[in-house]
């Protein structure tokens, strides 16, 4: 029980080290200790005092090292303030998770520039970490260095966080190039509705990848020599099918076809990602890319993912629904003109910056000004569609601000089985959301937001829609276990803080 309690301390102090961007010789050097010490503790292999781990804390600014317990995080929000000034779009976290997958295909160093400090981002990381891969936050935490062993310690997989992120199915891809055999957790994430991996193994088999699934756990079994004979057509459009689909073809001697792929903003940035490895995508933004495989990928490699538009939306968002004047900077436009249009049809008054290039040299970005304005319901439901559609992440920022707007709106959110449901939380907050089926809400505004105390949804986007019906609110609110927040966006509270709001965070003590 002791031995089990300094592994759980251990495993508290590595991940709050991690976070800070820290390797263990600079907590060492904090500490006044040895590095050697620092791998003990968090291996759990060595006996630590209550003073130690006090300094620990003190050193990486952690209340949960400080405390020894890794409770619930929780934010109190004082609502009803305005936002003003301008505020940076973040880089995306679906591009993000997708290009450390990827850095499983190159046997040279890889450099991510401005990673997300996410969750999800931290999950994956432990995953590589525990088989083997070396990573470290370079030039003061803000980018990510990737380094792979000569061989993958499968076996030493942390099952733990790969169930906590449903990135690790895009592990699939780049290992079939690597083994002939290996296992996989299930893979968990937003609680979103049955989702089957179905489409993912129709495009893989091509390649020879054939999987079992027993006991929580996916028995991938690889045959030599397979390719695909003729052009892959994926039976869902989705991001995660389409990026294995790219994965498994850029390490494949030859030429692989992939149809009905989806061009979404996460594709593009890893065909990017591809390109800078050596691999030629052809037709990239369209739903047939042809790719070149490279059997040998060893390269030393610098990539700056471009920003999230899902992010952006949630910027705009914040600033509708608090009636706020807010300049949000770095839009990827290209991923963002469905639903601006949508906007403007509803009577948004905005502006925008003339574009400019985002740090990949590929993506358009502007920036954007958002103002009060009195919104009127769209006269068409709200639905999403694959990209150049609106987006379907953006779908649940439109039940906020369709509460903001004058009459009635029918949002039909048909991609997931019970998103649609998480929406009518909004209700707790003094919104008129009336369920129509598991997949569509007619919201009525406009609304008086009321302060509330209630439990985060387990959905990302529909958690971050309460979070700003909530800034909205006159009052104080309080949102209960937001680890799910955290794992799309980094220090979301404090950013929205230095425009304006008041939120602050807590632990239960």
């Amino acid at each position: 029980m002791a031995d089990d309690y300094l592994v759980r301390i251990g495993k508290l102090i590595r991940d709050a080290r991690q976070h800070r961007g820290w390797t263990q010789s600079q907590l060492a050097d904090a500490l006044g200790t040895s590095q050697s010490a620092v791998n003990r503790i968090e291996r759990g292999n060595q006996n630590i005092s209550l003073e130690m781990i006090a300094r620990i804390g003190e050193a990486l600014d952690s209340e949960i090292v400080s405390l020894g317990y890794a409770g619930p995080m929780h934010l109190r929000v004082v609502g009803g303030r305005r936002l003003s000034g301008a505020i940076d779009v973040k880089t995306s976290k679906n591009a993000c998770v997708a290009l450390l997958c990827a850095s499983l295909l190159n046997k040279g160093r890889t450099v991510l520039r401005r990673v997300a400090r996410i969750e999800e981002v931290y999950r994956l990381l432990e995953v590589l970490n525990s088989i083997g891969v070396r990573t470290r936050w370079i030039n003061e935490g803000v980018d990510l260095e990737i380094v792979p062993p000569a061989r993958l310690d499968m076996d030493a997989m942390d099952a733990d966080a790969a169930r906590r992120t449903r990135s690790i199915i895009m592990f699939l891809g780049p290992l079939l190039h690597r083994m002939d055999q290996f296992r996989l957790p299930y893979a968990g994430g937003c609680d979103l509705g049955t989702r089957t991996i179905e489409p993912h193994m129709i495009a893989l088999r091509r390649f020879g990848l054939d999987i079992t699934a027993t006991e929580g756990i996916y028995h991938a079994k690889v045959e030599a020599g397979v390719s695909p004979g003729r052009p892959i057509v994926l039976t869902e459009r989705g991001d995660t099918v389409t990026e294995n689909a790219l994965l498994a073809a850029a390490r494949h001697d030859g030429a692989t076809v992939i149809r009905n792929a989806s061009s979404n903003y996460m594709v593009q940035d890893l065909c990017f990602f591809l390109e800078a490895l050596g691999v030629r995508v052809d037709g990239i933004g369209t739903t047939t890319l042809t790719v070149h495989g490279v059997p040998n990928i060893d390269v030393d490699v610098d990539y700056s993912p471009s920003e999230d538009p899902v992010e952006a939306m949630s910027l705009v968002a914040a600033a509708v629904v608090t009636e706020s004047e807010l300049t949000i900077r770095r839009v990827p436009i290209e991923f963002m003109e469905i639903e601006l249009a949508v906007l403007e049809e509803m009577g948004l008054d905005h502006d925008r910056s003339a574009e400019y290039t985002a740090d990949n040299g590929r993506t358009r970005l502007v920036d954007l000004t958002v103002r009060p304005s009195k919104l009127e319901a769209p006269i068409d439901k709200i639905h999403p569609m694959p990209f150049p559609g609106l987006n379907i992440d953006n779908v649940p920022f439109f039940a906020a601000i369709a509460a903001s707007a004058q009459g009635q709106t029918l949002i039909h959110d048909w991609v997931y089985d019970n998103r649609a449901i998480y929406l009518t939380d909004l209700n707790r907050l003094g919104g008129r959301l009336q369920l129509l089926d598991p997949h569509r809400v007619l919201v009525e505004g406009p609304t008086r937001w009321r302060a509330a105390e209630m439990m985060c949804p387990p959905a990302l986007r529909p958690a971050v829609v309460v979070l700003l019906a909530m800034m909205a609110a006159e009052g104080t609110s309080v949102l209960r276990n937001v680890y799910v927040i955290n794992r799309g966006y980094e220090e979301l509270a404090e950013r929205l803080n230095s425009v304006g709001a008041q939120i602050e965070t807590f632990r239960d003590i």
